[in-house]
């Protein structure tokens, strides 16, 4: 069966466009996954640990028959194949995959929770959502466009390219 789910991607370290392209190339090249639509990448400010350069951000809309599980599997091995390296929570990184939404699931494991639990408060995510799915409800909080709209007036999300750029 197949799901759609949203991935976030962001970097903030050497080629981001670069790294989030590449990403992009691999996810769509996986096993069980296709690539739909990808949202424009927007250069976003920190969140948590302040003091590290600017991300680019984007969303990605996916087509895939893998779990969550194996989903969120191929999302670190991606993560590790450009460089990852996990050391300062919410700190500089070549890339981070965040599984976003699996549907209309919701999962709640030791390894995996979906919705993803920050989402409603980060307009980084959010903003790029919003472009790809306006209508779209995030659980519990209300229409994507909605919280995106409000969450960019106190947290720095400014267009950068579109994703084929």
């Amino acid at each position: 069966m197949t799901t759609t789910a949203y991935i976030g991607l962001g970097s903030n370290l050497g080629d981001k466009a670069g790294y989030l392209k590449k990403a992009l190339e691999l996810l769509d090249a996986a096993p069980g996954v296709r690539v739909k639509k990808v949202a424009s990448f927007y250069r976003t400010g920190p969140l948590g640990v302040t003091g590290q350069d600017w991300f680019l951000n984007t969303v990605a809309e996916i087509e895939t028959d893998l779990s969550p599980d194996d989903l969120l599997e191929l999302l670190l091995d991606i993560e590790g194949k450009l460089g990852r390296v996990r050391t300062v929570r919410w700190g500089p990184r070549t890339l981070d995959l965040d599984l976003l939404l699996f549907g209309e699931e919701e999962i709640q494991s030791a390894r995996l929770t979906v919705p993803h639990p920050r989402l409603a408060g980060r307009a980084f995510v959010l903003v790029p959502l919003a472009e790809l799915a306006p209508d779209l409800v995030i659980p519990g909080h209300g229409p994507a466009a909605t919280l995106a709209t409000e969450l960019a007036r106190e947290q720095p999300v400014f267009f950068y390219c579109s994703p084929g750029k």
